[in-house]
């Protein structure tokens, strides 16, 4: 399996330290944010990233290179400007190929076991990964049923973490350009077709300032 790393966003909430530095690149416990995600990727058996960039990208390549030093090889899929989620996912798909992917949110910490995104999809267009509501996201995002399926309705709800498995065919007749991801979601929900499964142990999204001090101590301590 291949997996992808979104690291196109300019990173606004995080304005001043994104002014100069891309948000992935932002170190924690002396170590940028994007590494982690690589190194765990990389123990989970994922040798084959490709990586997006936007805000300041060739800051990315730059400091990460083709990925030998981390144990993975990196492709690089320049937007310049940023095309949300599933635009940037679309341009990726010819070099992530036919078979389902892993997908991370470059702007995360967690000690999720990524090795569980290795999933074949035969009848489902995704499997998200949920994690507690978080203080600023207090009503979540999807509801996780007993079975596993997840569903966009009114029961009670869990945060999408930023980690996904998915199928290809969940961008079929998808036009280019920005296309936000929430939408393909929720169609595949409404036709029964996305798994789940809820994370119970770390995990931080690194949206403001404060967080990622937080998340610094975390790691130091």
């Amino acid at each position: 399996m291949r997996a992808m790393i979104l690291a196109a966003g300019y990173g606004n909430r995080m304005r001043p330290l994104t002014d100069h530095t891309p948000k992935p690149l932002l170190e924690v416990g002396g170590t940028p944010l994007i590494e982690y995600l690589i190194e765990g990727l990389a123990r989970a058996g994922f040798r084959e990233l490709v990586i997006n960039t936007g805000w300041l990208g060739e800051q990315l390549p730059a400091r990460l290179g083709d990925g030998e030093r981390l144990g993975v090889h990196i492709r690089w899929s320049h937007e310049g400007k940023p095309l949300e989620t599933a635009g940037g996912i679309l341009r990726a798909l010819p070099m992530l190929g036919d078979e389902p992917f892993a997908l991370v949110n470059g702007d995360i910490w967690t000690d999720y076991d990524f090795s569980r995104l290795n999933l074949d999809l035969a009848v489902d267009r995704a499997h998200l990964v949920l994690v507690d509501n978080p203080p600023h996201h207090a009503d979540g995002d999807f509801h996780l049923t007993e079975q596993g399926r997840v569903r966009d309705n009114g029961a009670s709800r869990l945060t999408y973490a930023g980690i996904a498995c998915l199928h290809p065919a969940l961008f079929h007749g998808l036009a280019s350009g920005e296309q936000k991801l929430a939408p393909l979601l929720r169609s595949a929900m409404a036709a029964e077709r996305v798994s789940g499964e809820h994370h119970r142990g770390q995990w931080w999204d690194i949206g403001t300032p404060r967080r990622l001090e937080q998340l610094d101590h975390f790691l130091r301590a």
